[in-house]
């Protein structure tokens, strides 16, 4: 009922529609009506109200909120199921949790708040209330696991082109999931596969996006390694507008990899926008420790590492450092 008042309002922006109208459309009593505004102002929304006027929609908050983020979205399978909470432990916890359950493709399970987010590696993940987009997608690919790399590089790309679009801002991408402004960490992206060798039963994208966290909310340890879109930009941003910009990015990428099996323009995106190509990288995994110059990408997405001694490695996983003035870093 929340949530059908919430889109009658949104279709209607700025434009009274009255009780009686929305009591009629939705077969409840005008009280009912009444009692959803309340709710949904307690909430934050600015809902302005008239005699014989009815009910006008002012204003949205900042919310993660399913409604909103489902409202008048145009992609045909990322986000066909939205499954929103005010706090979470972790995003991705929840969406393999429902995709061992059997969640249909495109699940999206987003919070306000992690309690226990994480990143590569098991690293902790810093992820305050309302400040920014912590989300995780379930993908169904028909692909073998050794390809699975690509969905972190349809997901780098996708993130690129969201921040870019909505804020002006240039990201690069280090490999094989961060996602840089001016060299700081913005973003970063958590992929966990199920599987067997020959078969993916799912794949987790998780995605955590510094949006308007301030420098207070940076952990001292990181100001000088991270930092947000507001932070970068002197503005605040939209969540649910780059949520959804960040879907319809990544659906785009995703159905085209799916339908024509040609990951070149995924590829020749991330070498374009690349913090690490180019550069003297340190390359540490579980079975890997090397040292050499990044020259480019397979066309599954692993990294290619020229060693020093002319041989090319190629490393489909692992924590690259690139070599600055500094060190690596």
């Amino acid at each position: 009922m929340r949530q059908k008042i919430l889109e009658i309002l949104m279709d209607n922006m700025d434009e009274f529609v009255s009780g009686e109208n929305i009591s009629h459309r939705l077969g409840v009593t005008r009280a009912a009506v009444w009692k959803h505004m309340e709710l949904l102002r307690e909430e934050g929304y600015e809902i302005e109200s008239v005699p014989r006027k009815g009910y006008r929609l002012v204003d949205l908050p900042d919310t993660i909120d399913k409604a909103l983020i489902g409202w008048r979205l145009s992609t045909k399978v990322l986000g066909r199921e939205i499954i929103s909470f005010d706090s979470v432990d972790s995003t991705n916890i929840v969406a393999k949790e429902r995709a061992a359950k059997g969640c249909m493709e495109g699940t999206v399970i987003i919070a306000d708040e992690q309690t226990g987010g994480k990143g590569r590696l098991g690293r902790s993940w810093v992820s305050p209330s309302k400040k920014g987009i912590w989300m995780s997608i379930v993908l169904r690919p028909v692909m073998t696991p050794t390809k699975a790399p690509l969905i972190t590089s349809m997901a780098a790309v996708a993130v690129t082109q969201a921040i870019a679009n909505i804020t002006g801002l240039k990201p690069t991408i280090k490999w094989p999931n961060d996602i840089l402004i001016d060299g700081k960490k913005v973003c970063g992206i958590l992929t966990e596969m199920q599987g067997d060798m020959d078969t993916i039963q799912y794949i987790v994208v998780g995605i955590g996006i510094n949006v308007n966290l301030d420098m207070d909310d940076i952990p001292d340890e990181l100001k000088d390694k991270a930092t947000s879109l507001k932070i970068e930009t002197g503005s605040f941003i939209c969540r649910v507008a780059m949520v959804k910009a960040l879907l319809r990015e990544l659906e785009n990428i995703y159905l085209n990899y799916i339908d024509t099996g040609d990951s070149k323009g995924i590829i020749d995106y991330i070498v374009d926008h690349s913090a690490t190509i180019g550069n003297r990288v340190k390359v540490i995994g579980v079975n890997t420790h090397l040292e050499g110059m990044a020259i480019g990408l397979s066309d599954n997405g692993a990294l290619l590492v020229m060693l020093d001694d002319g041989r090319i490695e190629k490393v489909m996983s692992g924590d690259v450092s690139v070599r600055g003035m500094d060190g690596y870093v």
